[in-house]
């Protein structure tokens, strides 16, 4: 990397831990556990492509299925439908998620697996993908894509912080489970490749930690394209379904 693209990224660095900074002036765990996913979901929310929103969701399915509350959501800000707002909860149909995170204090193993579980109950949803209609004919819907998972915190448990303690808390995981990115601000972050096993873990330090981080989250982001289309009919059945008049 030169000098001058240093430089550039270490003062965006900079800028995106003061962002989170506010979150670990908190002394009540509760409390400071709000503080830092406001303080994710503002950093994505204000750094990400405008197309993506961030949100505190549970995902909805067209079954009737439901996730456990998801820290943060980023899904399709264009061109979702279906967004279900009650009592300041939100709901968001499975077909419109990027990816999901969790966030924590620490990276540990209890939290890889606790992330693991929260990102299960998402990729276990149903997703619809209905047919796009335009004015050079109709397009058959794109196969729904696995969605990326990922936990975010503030520092590493482990010491070393990021190294074969790492690996084998990822490796104990089941594949609806897999713990795609991760970043603990103050220790490094990882990105894990995976087949139905763990391949490989790539992880770097805390010095270019959040861009790091966040330069691979787009990358990935960029690889799934756009969300499929929802099956709106799909969700309307589960409504009422309809009598026919007498004609």
């Amino acid at each position: 990397m030169s000098y001058e693209i240093q430089k550039l990224f270490g003062a965006v660095q900079a800028r995106l831990q003061a962002d989170l900074q506010g979150g670990t002036l908190i002394s009540h765990q509760g409390e400071k556990g709000n503080a830092s996913e406001e303080s994710w979901r503002k950093l994505l929310d204000d750094y990400l492509p405008r197309r993506f929103q961030v949100s505190k969701a549970f995902v909805v399915d067209s079954n009737g299925d439901i996730s456990q509350q998801i820290d943060l959501v980023i899904y399709d800000r264009q061109y979702s439908i279906l967004i279900f707002e009650q009592n300041g909860v939100l709901h968001v149909p499975a077909e419109s998620v990027y990816a999901v995170f969790e966030v924590k204090q620490d990276l540990s193993l209890e939290n890889i697996r606790y992330a693991g579980d929260k990102i299960a109950s998402v990729r276990r949803l149903h997703r619809t993908s209905a047919p796009i209609v335009s004015n050079i004919g109709t397009n058959v819907g794109r196969p729904p894509y696995r969605i990326p998972g990922g936990i975010l915190a503030t520092r590493s448990s482990w010491t070393p912080a990021l190294d074969t303690s790492l690996a084998r808390a990822l490796q104990g995981l089941s594949p609806e489970e897999q713990v795609d990115l991760g970043c603990a601000v103050q220790h490094g972050a990882f990105a894990a490749s995976w087949d139905s096993v763990l391949k490989d873990v790539e992880v770097v330090g805390p010095d270019h930690a959040l861009v790091w981080f966040f330069l691979r989250l787009i990358e990935t982001l960029q690889k799934l394209g756009t969300a499929p289309a929802i099956d709106v009919g799909a969700y309307r059945r589960k409504v009422e379904e309809p009598r026919k008049l007498s004609l």
